[in-house]
């Protein structure tokens, strides 16, 4: 399993448009083949800063199935007008020992 970690800088006045836009775009994410679970944590000292986390099947099912799938394209249309800065994705292998 691996983790995709993801700060999205959200417009500022546009954080309730945007929480009801990932609403509806958590039904495309979790449908996509080697989805397992994803958190969306919102700032306590930048409420506009939210904090993604997908764990995923492998790094390919996000890499190459959701983001070359046409359901990315339509999380896309849903979410991205709503980032300034784009975000910046990370991959993250957890440590099962730690």
């Amino acid at each position: 399993m691996i983790v995709e970690h993801a700060l999205l800088h959200v417009i500022p006045h546009r954080t309730d448009e945007f929480e009801a836009a990932f609403a509806a775009a958590t039904s495309i994410i979790s449908s996509m083949p080697g989805f397992v679970n994803l958190t969306l944590s919102r700032g306590i000292e930048q409420p506009h800063v939210y904090l993604l986390l997908v764990e995923w099947e492998r790094l390919e099912d996000h890499t190459e199935g959701f983001r070359k799938s046409d359901e990315y394209q339509e999380w896309k249309t849903l979410l991205h007008h709503f980032y300034e800065p784009f975000p910046v994705v990370s991959h993250f292998d957890p440590m099962e020992d730690a």
